[in-house]
């Protein structure tokens, strides 16, 4: 059964978490909820633009691919786009593009031309210069939507997962790029976790989507999600310079996708928080 901390924190008011006891039932909700956002995303701007992450996220996506989804869902609106990529060839073993494409592209009728990987035949600051500029093209012409409060990208969704050492995209912590304002997409040199190279967006622009929602599973996160959720974190990584904390949506909303892995610091310390509902 699904138990939902109610996240109640500022400033984090418009956090949601939910917990699973299984990935099958984490794959299904996370199914449910992509398609409610790209369903409600269509209807109101006529598109639906998601940005994804690589891993083992992919791996949660596989519902999309079957009934009733594959049949229901507008797929003509979907544009896809990345939150961060290595900066390897299409074809590497280690490239988001391909991870995704395997295991989720190539089973779902997305038109290619509604695919935005980055170019893999330049350098990592050009991959990243150019993938902004064609951001801003579609920004232009409302393919992305754009905030309100800001001149960023506003992202349908922005789809994320977390890393041991609260990472998301490829923005980790006590890192350079996490101080950047203007940048929409960046690239670092220097990644803690191999490859060294990667392209990823920034965090005002993730901060503007409408929608975030971040996967987390294993014993090995459940340390990352205290801090980054917790009012009662502490510690060196704490606040200020764990990505996965900043994550704060300006005018939108976040929901925390767990295992009870993941999640079983927060529930030493909110046994009294759970409740049964579900919210979307």
């Amino acid at each position: 059964m699904e138990r939902e901390i109610s996240a109640l924190y500022e400033p984090k008011r418009n956090n949601e978490i939910r917990i699973f006891e299984s990935s099958d039932e984490m794959s299904t909700d996370l199914a449910e909820y992509i398609s409610q956002v790209s369903e409600i995303s269509v209807k109101e701007r006529g598109y639906f633009a998601i940005a994804l992450s690589g891993g083992p996220l992919v791996s949660f996506l596989g519902k999309l691919c079957e009934a009733p989804y594959n049949k229901t869902l507008d797929w003509s609106k979907w544009y896809i786009f990345w939150s961060d990529e290595r900066a390897v060839a299409k074809n590497h073993a280690e490239s988001n593009y391909r991870i995704t494409k395997e295991g989720f592209l190539s089973k779902v009728p997305i038109l290619n031309g509604h695919v935005y990987s980055i170019n893999d035949n330049a350098t990592v600051e050009d991959a990243a210069t150019d993938y902004e500029f064609v951001i801003r093209q579609l920004v232009k012409v409302r393919t992305i939507g754009v905030s309100e409060s800001n001149d960023c990208p506003r992202f349908d969704l922005i789809l994320l997962s977390m890393g041991s050492d609260g990472h998301v995209a490829s923005l980790f912590p006590n890192h350079p790029s996490l101080e950047l304002k203007d940048d929409w997409v960046t690239y670092i040199t220097d990644s803690p976790q191999p490859p060294p190279e990667r392209i990823t967006f920034t965090l005002p622009v993730i901060n503007s989507a409408s929608n975030i929602a971040i996967v987390a599973t294993g014993d090995d996160k459940s340390e990352a999600v205290h801090l980054a959720i917790s009012d009662n974190a502490d510690g060196p990584e704490a606040p200020s310079s764990l990505p996965a904390r900043m994550v704060q949506p300006t005018d939108g909303k976040l929901v925390w996708f767990l295992d009870k892995s993941a999640a079983s610091s927060l529930d030493a310390e909110n046994d009294d928080a759970f409740e049964q509902h579900r919210e979307y």
